[in-house]
């Protein structure tokens, strides 16, 4: 009993010394943590571990026990990463249930990912087939980002939103397809961790169709002034 103990203290402590960037980056990102030893109650702890060494067999052609252990990794924490997918420092997907991460995403660093976000392909590609995520990124619950597109540094994709075409640097896209409504000076949008801030893209344009319709009754109005003044 005693020497069970002793593996399993051994392999807690194993853990936490890989798991030290991860730790700082939870920490950061999550306001909810109260201590650094909470981190194993993470599902993105351990998906980003996991997903480390399944990249890493991966890399050496050891597909089938690279994809064995995504998918142990999915069935505990409900994140599913392919092992090939490529992912950068400090990145942080929060509750985490339902994320899908295709096999040739490349995320890059400080990224925040929330829940049900899928970074997938459109089924008619080969090779590249999935997105790719510049730094400082912040995808939004639920969001749908399709196609080997890239998110350009510092943009924010809003919640439900489907990106179907490419990302400029520091902007924020939001609908169904996904619009561009704002380029902003936003450094770093992944630690705002703010989803609710967000033009609409609805509403900017009901904006725009107003003052249309406001300059044609004006027009209207000053031609049918100028006919009472022929008239007369």
């Amino acid at each position: 009993m005693k020497f069970f103990l002793l593996i399993a203290l051994i392999l807690i402590i194993a853990v936490y010394i890989a798991g030290q960037n991860e730790i700082k980056t939870i920490k950061k990102k999550d306001p909810a943590i109260k201590s650094a030893f909470e981190v194993i109650l993470y599902s993105s702890f351990w998906a980003i571990l996991l997903h480390k060494i399944s990249h890493k067999l991966y890399k050496c052609h050891l597909f089938f026990l690279s994809r064995l252990i995504s998918q142990i990794s999915r069935f505990f924490t409900g994140i599913e990463i392919h092992p090939g997918a490529k992912i950068g420092k400090g990145v942080f997907i929060d509750h985490g249930m339902g994320v899908v991460i295709g096999e040739t995403c490349e995320i890059g660093d400080n990224v925040i990912i929330y829940q049900g976000v899928t970074l997938g392909g459109t089924g008619k590609e080969t090779g590249k087939r999935h997105p790719t995520i510049e730094n400082n990124v912040l995808i939004g619950a639920g969001a749908r980002v399709l196609g080997p597109i890239t998110i350009g540094k510092n943009s924010k994709v809003g919640a439900g939103s489907v990106v179907l075409h490419n990302v400029p640097p520091s902007s924020t896209v939001v609908g169904i397809p996904a619009k561009n409504v704002n380029r902003d000076t936003c450094i770093c949008p992944s630690d705002s961790l703010d989803q609710i801030k967000l033009p609409d893209p609805v509403e900017m344009e009901l904006c725009r169709l107003k003052l249309q319709i406001e300059k044609l009754e004006n027009e209207l109005n000053k031609i049918k002034k100028e006919k009472n003044n022929v008239s007369l």
